[in-house]
């Protein structure tokens, strides 16, 4: 399966690799071209105010994947947990065990942190994606996801 992989935290100089692997992602899912920018993602993980946490994945030298993961508050369970944002491991390297690597660092940060929850989500067409899911034990919530541009108005009445 995995051979030689390193996953890492993401350093500065990793910045323009990370854009590299956002931008493989958005085209794996049919999404429209990511807007983030060196800068945003600079500040993102490495500023004053750091709100979003990034680890890398790499074998032989070459970019493998990445995992991205925010700490958010569940007013249901009364505690935080860890939202994963991305996981993206490149083309040719799934099934590699390198997606599992990149969880297992997550989980890790989790309990070291008191976190109980890692929660995500996943496009409904992606089936390999919720079969390694649940091999890893996740268990599925379907719900609908929303996003609305803030600067729009409203349309409710």
């Amino acid at each position: 399966m995995m051979s030689n992989v390193e996953v890492r935290r993401a350093l500065p100089a990793d910045i323009a690799m990370l854009i590299t692997l956002i931008h493989e992602h958005a085209a794996f899912e049919s999404a429209p071209l990511p807007s983030v920018t060196a800068p945003q993602l600079m500040s993102a993980l490495f500023g004053d105010s750091v709100p979003l946490q990034c680890w890398i994945a790499q074998t032989g030298g070459e970019s493998a994947g990445y995992l991205t993961a925010t700490r958010d508050f569940s007013t249901w369970t009364g505690r935080p947990f860890l939202n994963m944002d991305c996981l993206y491991v490149a083309a040719h390297h799934r099934n590699t065990g390198i997606g599992a690597a990149l969880f297992e660092a997550l989980r890790h940060v989790a309990q070291q942190t008191g976190i109980v929850d890692i929660q995500w989500q996943t496009p409904h067409w992606n089936a390999d994606a919720a079969r390694f899911y649940r091999r890893l034990g996740a268990e599925e919530q379907i719900k609908r996801r929303f996003t609305f541009d803030a600067r729009r108005k409203s349309g409710a009445v």
